[in-house]
């Protein structure tokens, strides 16, 4: 799961609420909305490794 950092509580409740306690979790800073194409791609460099990481374990 990839989110904003304001939503750190809201994907732990989600998470567990799926019966999906131990799901990665992915954050990066927010905000997203209004974000530029170049601050998204920023922030997308900034968590690359992890997303990488989530997918092999």
């Amino acid at each position: 799961m990839i989110a904003s950092d304001v939503f750190v509580d809201a994907a732990e409740k989600q998470a567990a609420a799926l019966g999906l306690p131990e799901v990665r979790r992915i954050f990066v800073p927010h905000p997203i909305q209004d974000a530029t194409d170049e601050e998204m791609r920023a922030k997308a460099d900034a968590i690359v490794e992890q997303v990488i990481a989530a997918l092999r374990n």
